[in-house]
């Protein structure tokens, strides 16, 4: 900041720094950041259950599955925090609180462990 007669205010900077800690953790989760941890939680679903993503709809946050190239359906997260899920374009959602039970609800079995 400077002042009118050409001084200077000084600028403490590890205030600063405290002030916008504190001020980041009342800020709500921007879009990126609750897409990348929707991501994260979905990926971790179809490891477990051994399918794959299609392309991610990053808007709205949908997908549709794929078991061996077949589309198994479509699953998503809504602006309340709910996934959901369904095996057609145009078929019910079945919600639920977690992406595995959604994928769950789409008749996926967990993948058979490989025995060593």
């Amino acid at each position: 900041m400077q002042f009118v007669d050409g001084g200077r205010l000084p600028f403490d900077r590890g205030w600063f720094a405290k002030r916008v800690q504190q001020v980041k953790v009342t800020l709500p989760e921007t879009p990126r950041e609750r897409n990348e941890r929707l991501h994260e939680e979905l990926s971790i679903a179809c490891n477990k259950f051994g399918i794959q993503m299609g392309q991610v709809d990053w808007l709205s946050f949908s997908t549709r599955l794929y078991r061996d190239k077949q589309c198994i359906g479509l699953v998503g997260c809504n602006q309340q925090g709910l996934w959901y899920a369904r095996r057609t374009q145009l078929g019910c959602n079945q919600f639920a609180h977690s992406a595995e039970i959604a994928v769950a609800s789409l008749g996926v079995r967990v993948k058979a462990a490989v025995a060593a």
